[in-house]
């Protein structure tokens, strides 16, 4: 039997919420092993002084712990 874990992250891009998503789940796997999941729960668009956009993606990752 598998024990898994789960964890909330932010992160952002200047691109897109796709970039944002994938961006995510590259920085929690250089400190995670094994993740399985990732759920993009939120999104939110910043509009910055000059009018260029931030993306950004609340998630929740899956990651098994034990098996």
């Amino acid at each position: 039997m598998s024990i898994a874990k789960v964890i909330e992250i932010s992160s952002e891009s200047t691109q897109s919420f796709e970039d944002a998503a994938q961006n995510a789940l590259k920085e929690v796997g250089k400190t995670v092993n094994n993740v399985k999941h990732l759920w993009v729960k939120d999104m939110e668009i910043i509009v910055k002084e000059d009018g260029s956009y931030l993306y950004r993606t609340a998630c929740k990752v899956s990651f098994i712990v034990n098996s």
